[in-house]
């Protein structure tokens, strides 16, 4: 039913590069949860998504879990809500922290790898040891408070880097829409390097 919908705007050679595609996701806050939900409705097929967290009723206002979430893995809770939306989709769910070996062990899992964790330190050991293994890697700095500097994609070799490259979350607020624009961001990228540039 789902991809039902793309058979209108996607040639049969996108669909199945995007069905194809193994994409994974390293958190499953503010940007992994929507990065999640976004790339599952554009067609993609196959997602590892990997946390240590559970849902908590703070987490609400910006993240695509519910009050029925609260207390579950947040892992868990999302591969309900994927399989909710598309009962045929593969969600492996890895409910765990992201320490340096275990990251090394779950790259050549997926082709495409989404950084979306919280910590700055986490962030950084994760791209590090991403790009040094010769991963296409998609990461976010910088998408807290509300109004402020637009978002931007940038790209230097295998890293795209989006967001407004100067909020501090430890300053301002995470709220909903620049969270999602930059998660936005994120699945774009990510479907671009699966589909290629749009000529326009």
């Amino acid at each position: 039913m789902l991809h039902e919908g793309l058979q209108r705007y996607l040639s049969p050679k996108q669909r199945l590069l995007l069905a194809e595609a193994r994409v994974g996701i390293a958190g499953m806050g503010g940007l992994g949860s929507n990065v999640a939900l976004m790339l599952a409705r554009s067609g993609i097929d196959h997602l590892l998504i990997a946390d240590g967290d559970v849902v908590e009723s703070s987490n609400l206002n910006r993240q695509q879990f519910f009050p029925r979430h609260v207390g579950l893995p947040k892992v868990t809770a999302m591969r309900m809500i994927l399989e909710e939306l598309n009962p045929q989709i593969d969600v492996d769910a890895r409910h765990c922290w992201l320490d340096g070996a275990r990251i090394a062990k779950l790259l050549p899992k997926a082709d495409i790898w989404v950084e979306a964790l919280d910590a700055p330190e986490a962030k950084r050991l994760f791209v590090e040891i991403a790009l040094q293994a010769g991963y296409f890697t998609v990461s976010a700095s910088g998408m807290a408070g509300y109004g402020g500097l637009p978002m931007q994609k940038r790209q230097v070799g295998n890293l795209v880097l989006v967001g407004d490259f100067i909020s501090d979350v430890n300053v301002l607020p995470p709220l909903a829409p620049r969270v999602t624009e930059a998660a936005a961001l994120q699945a774009d990228a990510v479907l671009e390097r699966i589909l290629g540039a749009l000529s326009l």
